[in-house]
């Protein structure tokens, strides 16, 4: 398999990066800083340097990929449009260059409550976290409106840490075990066993250790 990685030199996209490498898979790692960034040496990566939001780039990127694996990243106060103007190119250019599948990292914030608001529309949810909220919101509805298959992961806190292979997912709801953390190293995993057993085909997952 032949993966294209968006945002690869975050906390969840290095571990994106080590453990597509890891199962024998050819990664192209994207981003403007991939050269600067101690990335893994690895006749299966390919380092390309390029803007989310140039269309060439991106499509050149892309091209001969079997899936995409998002964990773009950004700033908080909602000046970042990263996530929803980087997504919005991503799906543009997957449509011309015929591929389907896409997995990526978002927020808590976007998932269900019980009452089946927002969980970010609650007036009790951190007035810091709306903006970056909003943009994954924005993000959410272009990949619902669009033809590919997505899956977005909705993580509360992210912890710079390996794999641990314990965690709970719930789909559009917040796990019923609920931490609030997660470690980047299992949002990694998930995302890559998604790869391959299609779980949570156009939903939302929320994802906890």
């Amino acid at each position: 398999m032949q993966v294209t990685i968006f945002g690869p030199t975050g906390s969840v996209g290095k571990q994106l990066v080590q453990q597509a490498l890891f199962k024998g898979y050819k990664v192209k790692a994207f981003g403007r800083n991939v050269f600067t960034q101690d990335l893994p040496k690895d006749d299966n990566l390919e380092l390309i340097h390029g803007a989310v939001f140039d269309e060439g780039e991106v499509y050149k990127a892309i091209k001969g990929s079997d899936a995409i694996l998002s964990a773009l990243d950004g700033g908080t106060d909602g000046t970042d449009k990263s996530r929803s103007l980087g997504m919005k190119n991503i799906i543009r250019q997957m449509d011309k260059a015929n591929i389907k599948r896409i997995i990526a990292v978002s927020g808590f914030g976007i998932l269900n409550a019980m009452d089946d608001t927002y969980l970010f529309g609650d007036t009790n949810f951190p007035p810091a976290l709306l903006p970056v909220s909003e943009e994954h919101f924005k993000a959410y509805e272009l990949l619902k409106a669009s033809s590919v298959n997505w899956t977005l992961v909705c993580c509360p806190e992210i912890i710079d840490k390996s794999a641990t292979g314990l965690f709970t997912t719930n789909a559009t709801y917040p796990p019923v075990v609920n931490n609030n953390k997660i470690y980047s190293g299992d949002v990694a995993l998930f995302m890559i066993n998604e790869l391959t057993t299609n779980g949570y085909n156009k939903e939302r997952v929320g994802i906890s250790n």
